[in-house]
């Protein structure tokens, strides 16, 4: 039974090229630390993405029209705004979906959504609004106006940083127990490759197109750190099972590479049947949950690739670097002897 899984067909040896799957992984992660920077020094709230009307306050009044609305339209838009008195109007242009609109013979519509800071009962600005959108496009249609506090906002992301670090304190308990401490450890950095990853690459989307993210995007990275960690559990699970059986006649790399070889086609089939998922939702769902979809394609997809050729590889390396310890250690008290 060892012999068959020490010799079978391997797809990738993980190990041998476990620098470049380290490369790789600074050449993913370091622009988005890079854009978290930026957006700390200079966005308004100071923090390492640009956050929505959910954590900072505000309002948002949206109208639908029924054509198309060009990136020199809402610049005109929003000079006209400012000129009108609302300070610092943010204009996002939502399209809906089209195969939909044809399917139930309706016109395609797109939504201007102006976000502006809170004020309540301020019916002046929502007028001064209208006034300019319907000067431009008079057929515009008002879809909504909603408001949130500034103090329930903080609030809110204060509590979803809380719903985070506990996530990650629940992780590393558990693993803890399940396994050795080092395991625990490797699969939190794992798991914080992946966040900083899904974090800085909606910090470059800040940046370059003006997203922002809100409630659901913390929805989101719970879910990818729960299936991310999932799958490195997996990983991990087999490395261990096989070092109680092969541990006398295998190195450790080779034990990872075997165990890795093992669940690899487990991890792709479920990762691969899961974006097919959210690739539908994402083209053909609604605009409202966009970002929140993204998010979750982003973070299956270098959650995939973290538990197979990150996590695994790393603990190779950990090991190999305690080994490389006790037997340093081991050899002075020899010479220590000798003398």
């Amino acid at each position: 039974m060892s012999e068959t899984v020490l010799h079978q067909h391997k797809w990738i040896d993980v190990v041998k090229y476990r620098w470049v799957w380290f490369g790789l992984s600074l050449l993913l992660i370091v622009p988005g630390i890079i854009a978290m920077g930026y957006l700390v020094v200079n966005s308004p709230q100071h923090l390492p993405v640009k956050v929505g009307i959910d954590f900072t306050g505000g309002t948002i009044t949206q109208y639908s029209v029924s054509k198309d609305v060009s990136n020199d339209e809402v610049e005109v838009l929003r000079n006209k705004l400012n000129k009108a008195g609302i300070e610092n109007p943010v204009i996002q242009v939502l399209k809906s979906n089209n195969t939909i609109s044809k399917a139930e013979n309706i016109k395609p519509t797109t939504v201007i959504s102006v976000k502006t800071a809170f004020k309540s009962n301020d019916k002046l600005s929502e007028q001064k609004i209208a006034d300019v959108v319907k000067a431009d496009y008079p057929e515009a249609e008002l879809v909504q106006v909603s408001s949130i506090g500034p103090s329930l906002g903080k609030e809110l992301f204060i509590n979803s940083m809380y719903a985070l670090a506990l996530a990650f304190l629940g992780i590393v308990v558990y693993l803890s127990f399940r396994f050795q401490v080092d395991y625990a450890v490797i699969a939190l950095i794992s798991l914080a490759h992946d966040a900083f990853f899904v974090l800085g690459f909606f910090a470059i989307l800040g940046i370059f197109f003006d997203v922002h993210i809100d409630a659901l995007f913390i929805t989101a990275v719970l879910t990818v750190i729960g299936f991310s960690n999932h799958d490195t559990i997996v990983v991990f699970d087999r490395i261990r099972e096989n070092s109680r059986f092969l541990a006398k006649k295998a190195s450790f790399p080779e034990i990872v590479n075997a165990s890795v070889n093992q669940t690899l086609a487990r991890s792709i089939n479920t990762s691969l049947t899961t974006l097919i998922t959210l690739l539908a939702l994402y083209f053909f769902g609604g605009e409202t949950t966009k970002e929140f979809v993204l998010a979750m394609i982003v973070g299956i997809a270098i959650g995939t690739y973290s538990s197979i050729f990150f996590a695994s590889t790393l603990l190779d390396w950990w090991r190999e670097h305690k080994d490389g310890k006790k037997s340093g250690a081991s050899s002075s008290k020899g010479d220590m002897l000798k003398v």
